[in-house]
């Protein structure tokens, strides 16, 4: 018999791998819920149930999946259910005295016996510079590089767990207890407070009594914070044992993660999908993603099988201790189970590393006898579960988030070698969604005042089978398209990061009625809307729905045209997340984003073969183009997009820029009659184009700037436009010869984007590739970032800022921006 059940175990999962495309790429993290960048779910470890989901800022946003078979338990999705008892508390629950230094300090500063000098100074925790970013507002402030601080602490006892860190830090932190190195983050923050590792030896050198805990942070840059106390992670008993579910594959397409396991003798398919079917904006933007469940039996025999679904009341949170309440309700044949925050101060936070703290999230399932619904503290919920295989509600009172959940207990009954098959919904009702020059804007889901949340969740369970089938019949072609244009890995990259790209936006119903389609900077400053965000995240929406570019160009066109917005150039963005009153940004780029406009609303009149949307907007679009006209081929010392390594003036990369937002608005007059206007801004690039070629030469490539230093390069990723548009604006050599240029600068994971330093930007590098004529140059410029995409250990959602030479995350994480990964789709779109 047991030879017999290996067998068929065998040969189920062999008949899955012929059937599926399982995808061999590893990515970094992997998509499950992401509706929009409130509500956004992801796995950070390759199998499900070895980690917590985390929402993409890295906070826990734990969804947990057990499966329950002939009365054994198993997990498939979620880590062990635990709680944090303070050993020794941060400054979120009060002030604390310390005392610190912001001069390099003497050696042997972190150790007990030190005698602090008379740079110390006595203080009160925490320390930070008062940015938005700080989540406590400092009691000391912070305004240098560095920072060192020491603190008595008093154990009574010794006795723990397993002792971890609880801190918030911004930037690079150093963690010593009694002088021994606990934790070193390396380059890297947390603009919140989580846990992390103790160094064995750290935690040996403790003792009871008193015990010096000591911290160095450096700032390199943005906002400045240290805060570090101690917590006793436990394990909670859940009054059974619960095994682990053997995770068998995963596959990661365009809509879609699905998961294969084994669960004794019983074979799960997990798979989530969010319908971004760009074709239909009332099904993308409905707040909803389904969870689908598919059991059968592996040994021929018949096995009784529940699955339960959990959602913890901090998808609803900023901070775990925010008071939550839960609720139910129905909608058409569903149990719709609902929870949120009590305060409801709604659009009441702003920010990057933020979640939301408004409306509800929901979870929903079919009502049937075999279901039953609980809301209540979890590990009642998980124990009910694992005793009898249901759910009931266990506490409807408020509590702190991190202590309550909305469970799902569905009842496959007795499972064969038929799959049978559930699902559930998870969702969330924001009620506002952005706030736009003090209008309270709802999401485009719910436009219509009589919307509520249980309707779009009875739409989406009306139409959940077709949905299904359309993802993947979509996921299939978006697959095909993109392999027939760049081959296999540019395949899998576009497939990998279709729902990062959208789901880092929020679609809304402007004050006309508009489409407002609202970019979210994700671990850059939080702004939103912001062009040079819009301006690489285009290609992905110019393929599969251009009114989402316009929806991401109208803000900051009507920015401009209400009068509020009175620079003859285009604004960086319209505010900070979801807060769009006006450009918060402390910096204008006045040649990048009047480049980026005039260029993106060319390509919207190329894909839609008219140029109407230019001709709304013709008197901001001239405006713009006379401002580069002006200043724009030789730009001064100013602020664009890919300043990581400092300010350039006489940027030939911009410059560029410049000139193809010039070409565009040649471009659009043409389409639009205007022929001797059109025909004598193309002359102008044209002749600019000249002049730039003999400008930036630089032997056998163009230099990073007019001046030419030395040896110096760029990635001129803005020539692709004269590709893509057909506006012959540069002689055609030019391209070739950077490309040639380039494959000799390659690193192992990726060209760097300039000869500064050796980091890069992953929608630039497909963009360079794309003005490649050869499909063999393409190939080699691609085939770096597959692997950056592929081995990178920073395993966070796509990080577009990466480091060439080992392939780590840089920053920003869970960008928009990757949408440019689509730019060679757009070029054979176009051609």
């Amino acid at each position: 018999m047991r030879q017999r059940s290996v067998s068929l175990l065998f040969l189920f999962f062999f008949s899955l791998g012929t059937h599926f495309s399982v995808w061999a790429q590893r990515p970094p993290a992997y998509p499950l819920v992401t509706i929009d960048p409130y509500t956004s779910i992801w796995a950070f470890s390759d199998k499900l149930n070895e980690s917590p989901t985390r929402h993409w800022t890295g906070k826990n946003h734990p969804l947990d999946g057990l499966i329950r078979v002939d009365g054994r338990t198993y997990r498939f999705m979620g880590s062990t259910l635990t709680t944090l008892k303070t050993v020794v508390s941060t400054a979120q629950t009060g002030p604390y005295s310390l005392t610190y230094t912001f001069q390099q300090p003497t050696e042997g500063w972190e150790k007990p016996a030190f005698q602090p000098s008379a740079d110390w100074k006595t203080g009160q925790a925490p320390i930070g510079d008062g940015a938005s970013s700080n989540p406590v507002k400092p009691a000391t402030l912070w305004k240098t590089k560095e920072v060192w601080y020491r603190r008595t602490v008093n154990l009574s006892d010794l006795n723990f767990e397993n002792l971890v860190l609880y801190m918030s830090h911004d930037d690079d932190v150093v963690v010593y207890l009694n002088g021994v190195q606990a934790y070193d983050s390396g380059p890297s923050y947390v603009g919140d407070y989580k846990i992390f590792p103790i160094a064995p030896a750290a935690k040996a050198a403790l003792k009871k009594g008193s015990n010096v805990l000591a911290v160095k942070c450096l700032n390199p840059r943005g906002g400045a914070f240290v805060d570090v106390g101690l917590s006793d992670e436990r394990k909670v008993n859940l009054g059974a044992s619960i095994a682990l579910a053997e995770q068998k594959s995963v596959s990661v397409k365009a809509t879609q993660t699905e998961y294969q396991f084994a669960a004794g003798p019983v074979a799960l398919t997990v798979t989530f999908t969010t319908p971004f079917l760009l074709d239909n904006l009332d099904v993308a933007t409905r707040p909803a993603s389904y969870i689908t469940y598919s059991a059968q039996s592996m040994d021929g025999k018949p096995h009784t099988v529940q699955v339960y679904t959990a959602a913890s009341g901090l998808l609803s949170v900023h901070q775990p201790m925010q008071q939550v309440v839960g609720k139910r309700s129905s909608a058409d044949g569903l149990t719709v189970l609902s929870i949120g925050t009590t305060e409801q101060k709604v659009l009441g936070r702003k920010g990057d590393d933020v979640r939301i703290d408004w409306g509800y999230a929901l979870l929903a399932a079919p009502s049937a006898a075999t279901t039953q619904t609980g809301i209540g503290q979890p590990a009642a919920l998980f124990r009910s579960f694992v005793s009898q295989g249901k759910v009931a509600d266990e506490s409807l009172q408020p509590a702190a988030a991190d202590a309550r959940s909305l469970a799902v207990a569905q009842s496959l009954g007795s499972v064969g070698p038929t799959p049978k098959t559930a699902h559930v919904i998870l969702g969330y009702d924001d009620i506002y969604s952005v706030q736009y020059f003090g209008q309270n804007l709802r999401g485009w889901w719910r436009r219509d005042e009589s919307m509520t949340a249980e309707k779009m969740l009875a739409a989406a369970e009306k139409d959940y089978s077709s949905l299904v089938e359309k993802c993947r019949q979509f996921d299939q072609q978006l697959y095909a398209d993109a392999e027939k244009s760049g081959g296999k890995p540019y395949a899998d990259l576009c497939q990998l990061v279709y729902r990062q790209a959208i789901a880092a936006h929020k679609t809304v119903a402007g004050p006309k009625g508009e489409v407002l389609f609202f970019s979210k900077e994700n671990f850059s400053n939080g702004s939103i809307g912001t062009v040079d965000v819009t301006y690489p995240s285009a290609p992905q929406f110019l393929v599969y729905n251009p009114t989402l570019l316009k929806g991401m160009l109208e803000p900051i066109f009507q920015y401009s045209e209400s009068g509020k917005w009175t620079k003859p150039f285009a604004a960086h963005d319209v505010g900070t997340y979801p807060l769009a009153n006006g450009q918060t940004y402390g910096e204008d780029m006045p040649v990048e984003e009047s480049g980026n406009m005039l260029i993106l609303t060319a390509a919207i009149a190329a894909v839609e073969k008219n140029a109407n949307y230019a001709k709304q907007h013709w008197p901001t679009l001239t405006t713009w183009v006379e401002y580069l006209k002006k200043d724009g081929f030789d730009p001064a010392n100013q602020l664009c997009t890919d300043d990581f390594a400092g300010h350039l003036a006489r940027n030939a990369n911009l410059s560029i820029k410049a000139i193809m937002g010039i070409a565009s608005y040649g471009y659009l007059a043409k389409q639009l009659g205007q022929t001797d206007l059109g025909e004598q801004h193309l002359q102008l690039a044209r002749d600019l184009a000249q002049k730039w070629t003999q400008m930036a030469q630089d032997g056998d490539h163009y230099a990073l700037t007019f001046d030419r230093p030395q040896g110096s390069w760029s990635q001129k990723y803005n020539l692709v436009w004269d590709r893509l548009l057909d506006l012959n604006i540069f002689p055609k050599d030019v391209a070739q010869k950077e490309i040639q240029y380039y494959l000799t600068k390659q690193q192992p994971f990726g060209l760097p984007l300039d000869s500064r330093r050796t980091y890069t930007k992953s929608d630039w590098i497909i963009w360079t590739a794309t003005i490649a004529d050869q499909p063999q140059d393409f190939q080699q410029l691609i085939a770096p970032v597959y692997k950056f995409a592929d081995q990178t250990p920073s395993r966070v959602p796509l990080s577009d800022w990466h480091e060439t030479t080992d392939g780590k995350q840089v920053g920003f994480q869970a960008r928009s921006v990757v949408g440019g990964y689509f730019i060679k789709l757009l070029h054979d779109k176009l051609h």
